[in-house]
């Protein structure tokens, strides 16, 4: 018999051929429900409302908190969160690439290992991890100790509570978010096309620029979204490392809500402030990525 002939099954009555789909995703959709939309919206109508004498919830609409927003101090704090991030992301865009680049062009039986060796780091917890790099960087820590031993400084650096430990533990922590994305678009590089690069007379430096980045933006562009977003909004770290002198903007929306200031319609209104940052620069990035022009 044909194979051909034989009728197609019909769907059970009453069920669409995508329902079987929509049901496995269901649980996703339960879930974006309950952890992101619904909190998202909580903090938008706490974001109009007021506080009390007792500095409670009072629900009266206002745009009070989206005013204080705009002042000084804190578009001075944001200005300098977007700046620490940006740094942060450029740093491990130079520190990562070359690393995923390695791993991505390097024999298959080793890439597993490799990419074993960037995920250890998340064996740990990222508490004792911070810790440790406060054991290492302060001033009787291991970094000074070394340098005191073979002679390169007489006395202790002070790193540790400087803008520059909360950028090593920025970079540090997100360094292998920049990784991972990156080495997935060097892993699906066409060799033929760096091949053909090469023949047309293009040299290491220019097939790199106009090859090899281009083919693998996507992975830079992913890998900067999974750096810089959070980065803005980090305060642990700053917190830690730190020590509370470098305010970033999730120093300040923690305060609002669970330090002496208690302040939740002003915290939701800087929260809500920073999603829509964070939206603006989702746009930005992969506009940029759909306006890259192919040729």
């Amino acid at each position: 018999m044909d194979v051909r002939t034989i009728p197609h099954a019909e769907a059970p009555a009453g069920r669409r051929p995508g329902a079987a789909g929509w049901m496995l995703a269901a649980p996703m959709f339960a879930w974006l429900v309950v952890f992101v939309i619904a909190p998202t919206v909580i903090l938008f109508v706490y974001s109009f409302c007021q506080r009390d004498e007792m500095g409670e919830l009072v629900f009266s609409f206002s745009l009070e908190n989206y005013a204080r927003v705009f002042d000084s101090t804190y578009l001075y704090i944001f200005w300098r969160s977007i700046w620490y991030a940006a740094l942060t992301t450029v740093l491990c865009i130079v520190i990562g690439y070359p690393v995923a680049y390695f791993i991505g062009r390097a024999r298959e039986d080793n890439r597993n290992r490799l990419l074993m060796l960037v995920m250890v780091p998340f064996w740990t917890s990222f508490l004792i991890r911070t810790y440790a790099w406060i054991t290492i960087l302060k001033s009787e820590g291991l970094l000074n100790g070394m340098l005191q031993l073979v002679g390169v400084i007489s006395a202790p650096l002070e790193i540790l509570y400087t803008p520059l430990a909360v950028v090593i533990g920025l970079v540090y922590a997100y360094v292998p978010f920049m990784i991972l994305p990156i080495y997935g678009s060097v892993e699906k590089l066409d060799n033929a096309l760096i091949e053909a690069a090469f023949d047309l007379g293009a040299g290491p430096i220019r097939a790199f620029s106009k090859v090899i980045i281009p083919l693998t933006n996507p992975g830079i562009i992913a890998g900067t979204l999974l750096v810089f977003i959070p980065s803005i909004g980090m305060f642990a770290i700053t917190d830690l490392m730190g020590g509370a002198r470098v305010k970033m903007i999730g120093n300040v929306i923690q305060d609002q809500f669970t330090g002496q200031a208690r302040d939740w319609p002003f915290g939701s209104a800087l929260g809500i402030t920073l999603l829509a940052m964070f939206a603006v620069a989702f746009w930005l990035t992969t506009r940029k990525q759909t306006d890259v022009p192919m040729g």
